[in-house]
C-alpha cells in the first residue's frame, strides 16, 4: 500500500498519506524512498535533491522556493521552504481551457419557486437588524415566536443575522454593511422577513427599505423599536403576519440549473487539495454542465495560482477583471502595511500547509476547470450562470457570508482540521479525512476521505445524491445544531 502521494508528475515533494516514521521505506506513484524524518500526515517529503534557492513544486507549480539544500526523503515545511510571493505583478490574457465534460441529466431537487421566479432550498424566516442596538430585543422577539409556535409554522429555521455594525460607520464600511442586509432580506431561502432597527442609527430603516427594490409587501415587514411601546409584542406580531403569509408556501420539483453554490475552504490540511478541494471541483464543474452555478472567493488565497484562473477567463473582460480584483485586494493589504503573502495560519501549517502557494494552488482546486465567466463586487449579487469569482477575505465566517448574500443557497465548506460554524444559508462541512469526520461526526457532513482509496466518479454521485437532499429539505450540521451566523466585512474606521 502506498504511504505518500504526488499530486502531479513535475512535482518535487509528494504528500504522507499517514504519519511517517524516520528510516521508514515510503511508496508513492513510482517512486521508493526511505524518510530521513518522522513526518506528519498530510505534510511534504523531498522526492529528489533539492538545491537552496530552488524551487519546490507541488499539484504542477511552484510553492515556495526552498531556504536550504533538501535531501531526498526530507520533510519539506516552514522550516525550510519560503513563499515567492510580494507585491502587484504584471499579467498578460493567455487563456488556457480544458473544462471538464459532463452529460446534461434530468436532475432535480425539490425548491420553493418565489414571486420574483427565483428559488430557495429552505423557507426560513430571518430577522435582519438594521443595528447591533438591537440584536438582543430581536432575540427576544424570536424567543416569544418559538414558545407560541415551537414546531416553527410553515418555516425550517429562525434566525436573527445578528451584527455589530449599522451605526458610527463611514463611507465603503456602512455602504458594505447595508448591501450584505439588503442582499439577506432579498435571499431566495428567506419566506419572511422583519427588518428590525432602533431609529437613530446611520442606517436607518426608512432609507433602507428604498434600497429594497420591488420586494413582496407580504413577506418583509419593518419594525422601529423607538417608534413602539412594547417592541417584543409588536415584534411577535408582525411575525405572526409572517406567518399567516407563508401557511402554504409549498417545495416543488426545481430543475438542478436553479442551484447556485457557494465554495469555501478553512483549517485546511495537506489532503485538502488531494480529497475535500477537487471534489467540489469535480461537483462545480458538474453543476456548471447542468446549467447551474458556483461561486469562489477568498481572494488572497488566490495569490500565487492567480494565473491558473486568468487562463480561464472567458473573455478578456473577464481576464481584466480577474487582474482588477488580485490587484485590489494586495492593496488593501499593502495600505495596512501587511505583507501581501499572508502566511497560513498555525493550524493550516500544523495541516501541512507550508506556504500561501500551497495553500492557494489546493484552495482554487473548489472552482474546477471550468470558465471564469463574471467577477463579483463584495456585495454584489450572482449575475450570470456559471463560475463566478467574489470579492471577500479568506475568513470563514466573513466569506461565507458573502457567498449567501451573493444569492448561494447554500455554501460547500471544506476542512481538515473541523469547525462548528455555519453562515445564514446551509453550509455542509466536507471532511478531507476519514478521522477528523469520525471524531467530529456531530460538525461534518460528509467525508471526503474515502477518495484516498475510492475513485471520483464513485464519491462524486454519492455527494451529488447528498447535496440534491439538502437541496430538498435534508438539514445540514449546523442547522441541527442551530448555529447559523452573519458576519461582515470591515475595512474603514469606526467613530
Amino acid at each position: 500500500m502506498r504511504t505518500m502521494t504526488k499530486m502531479n508528475p513535475r512535482d518535487n515533494v509528494a504528500v504522507a498519506l499517514r504519519p511517517l516514521a524516520a528510516g521508514e521505506e515510503l511508496t508513492a506513484e513510482g517512486l521508493e524512498l526511505v524518510s530521513r524524518h518522522d513526518v506528519p500526515q498530510g505534510h511534504k517529503i523531498a522526492t529528489v535533491s533539492i538545491s537552496q534557492g530552488s524551487v519546490v513544486m507541488k499539484y504542477g507549480a511552484p510553492i515556495g522556493y526552498a531556504a536550504e539544500d533538501i535531501g531526498v526523503g526530507e520533510w519539506v515545511h516552514t522550516h525550510n521552504i519560503r513563499t515567492t510571493l510580494a507585491g502587484e505583478e504584471e499579467y498578460a490574457y493567455r487563456p488556457e481551457l480544458h473544462p471538464a465534460s459532463y452529460p446534461r441529466r434530468d436532475l432535480t431537487f425539490d425548491g420553493y419557486r418565489r414571486r420574483s421566479g427565483r428559488v430557495g432550498i429552505r423557507n426560513d424566516l430571518f430577522l435582519v437588524p438594521t443595528v447591533g442596538c438591537v440584536n438582543g430585543v430581536a432575540e427576544l422577539i424570536v424567543a416569544e415566536y418559538k414558545a407560541a409556535y415551537p414546531d416553527l409554522g410553515p418555516f425550517d429555521n429562525v434566525t436573527v443575522l445578528s451584527h455589530p455594525y449599522g451605526c458610527s460607520q463611514l463611507g465603503d464600511d456602512h455602504r458594505m454593511t447595508r448591501s450584505i442586509l439588503v442582499d439577506a432580506v432579498n435571499h431566495p431561502n428567506a419566506g419572511g422577513v422583519l427588518v428590525f432597527g432602533l431609529g437613530c442609527e446611520n442606517n436607518i430603516v426608512a432609507e433602507f427599505r428604498e434600497q429594497l427594490g420591488d420586494y413582496d409587501e407580504s413577506r418583509v415587514k419593518f419594525l422601529v423599536a423607538q417608534e413602539v411601546g412594547d417592541e417584543v409584542e409588536a415584534g411577535f406580531a408582525l411575525l405572526q403576519e409572517l406567518r399567516e403569509a407563508a401557511l402554504e408556501d409549498r417545495r416543488e420539483p426545481v430543475p438542478l440549473s436553479e442551484l447556485n453554490v457557494g465554495l469555501k475552504c478553512g483549517g485546511s490540511d495537506g489532503f485538502s487539495g488531494i480529497t475535500a478541494n477537487p471534489l467540489l471541483g469535480a461537483f462545480s464543474d458538474f453543476l456548471i454542465a447542468q446549467g447551474g452555478s458556483t461561486i469562489l472567493t477568498e481572494v488572497p488565497e488566490m495569490f500565487g495560482a492567480e494565473r491558473m484562473l486568468m487562463a480561464r477567463a472567458a473573455d478578456e473582460q473577464v481576464f481584466q477583471d480577474i487582474v482588477w480584483l488580485i490587484n485590489d485586494f494586495k492593496q488593501y493589504f499593502l495600505s495596512h502595511g501587511e505583507v501581501v503573502y499572508e502566511n497560513p495560519s498555525p493550524g493550516n501549517k500544523a495541516g501541512g500547509i507550508s506556504t500561501l502557494e500551497d495553500k492557494s494552488l489546493g484552495c482554487t482546486q473548489k472552482a474546477g476547470t471550468s470558465a471564469v465567466v463574471d467577477v463579483l463586487k463584495y456585495g454584489e449579487k450572482l449575475r450570470r450562470k456559471g463560475l463566478s469569482l467574489l470579492q471577500a477575505p479568506g475568513n470563514d465566517l466573513v466569506a461565507s457570508s458573502a457567498l449567501a448574500a451573493a444569492d448561494c443557497q447554500l455554501v460547500l465548506f471544506t476542512t481538515g482540521r473541523g469547525t462548528p460554524f455555519g453562515s445564514f444559508v446551509p453550509t455542509v462541512k466536507i471532511a478531507t479525512n476519514n478521522q477528523l469526520f469520525e471524531k467530529k461526526g456531530h460538525w461534518m457532513d460528509f467525508n471526503a476521505g474515502p477518495l484516498l482509496e475510492q475513485p471520483m466518479e464513485e464519491v462524486l454521485e454519492a455527494f451529488i445524491a447528498y447535496l440534491i437532499e439538502v437541496a430538498s429539505g435534508r438539514k445540514t450540521r449546523n442547522e441541527q445544531n442551530q448555529v447559523r451566523e452573519l458576519a461582515i466585512f470591515k475595512t474603514g474606521v469606526t467613530l
